[in-house]
């Protein structure tokens, strides 16, 4: 849990640690910047602040890794928490869409991946941790990485006008993924097939409700 106030319990530079089966804390993390985003497996905790991203072990609450990192005002990150290696990407640039990807099981950085020419807006990994998803700023194209080669292997066009991604996510197949859904600013959310004998995508319009 991550506070939003400015009371030393609720600040937002604090994480609390929290066992769900009994109800009890572990322990509690204090942090010199707010925390942007948290995420974790049964074995690694990750926490990413503006410019710092940390890989803890989840079990001890030991840091393994304090990477410093680019300018990252909104904590942008992908985590791949059933995969084996237990992949983490973060940006590699604030001038392009770059991303560094690590294996926090070790951890050590494998790559960078080269997907856009704009700064990154979103990512994602599939469960198995075999695809990296990305979408940059424009928002006009998707493209789709396998992890181990660093490869590309799909490239999706979402529209022809800029918009902005707000989320990314695989279909829930684990051994191999075969679709990709994007949500969008445009109101849309858009699914695209990875297999190659449904090769397309399918563009549904969301609604908005008025509370």
């Amino acid at each position: 849990m991550v506070g939003t106030g400015e009371q030393p319990s609720r600040s937002p530079r604090r994480l609390c640690l929290f066992n769900t089966i009994t109800g009890a804390s572990k322990k509690d993390l204090n942090f010199r910047s707010t925390i942007l985003a948290v995420r974790f497996s049964r074995t690694r905790l990750i926490v990413v602040l503006q410019d710092k991203t940390f890989i803890y072990d989840l079990n001890s609450t030991r840091i393994l890794e304090e990477i410093d990192t680019v300018h990252n005002p909104k904590g942008l990150c992908a985590f791949a928490p059933n995969s084996e290696w237990c992949y983490l990407a973060i940006p590699a640039s604030t001038s392009k869409g770059s991303a560094l990807v690590y294996k926090a099981s070790e951890p050590e950085l494998i790559c960078q991946i080269d997907a856009h020419e704009s700064p990154l807006a979103a990512m994602a990994f599939s469960s198995n941790g075999m695809y990296l998803a990305t979408a940059s700023e424009k928002g006009t194209m998707i493209r789709v990485y396998i992890v181990a080669q660093a490869t590309k292997s799909h490239s999706f066009r979402r529209g022809a006008y800029p918009s902005t991604i707000y989320s990314l996510s695989f279909g829930p197949c684990i051994d191999r993924p075969d679709v990709l859904a994007a949500t969008s600013s445009s109101g849309s959310l858009h699914m695209f097939f990875l297999d190659s004998a449904r090769n397309g995508r399918l563009h549904f319009l969301l609604g908005y409700c008025d509370s």
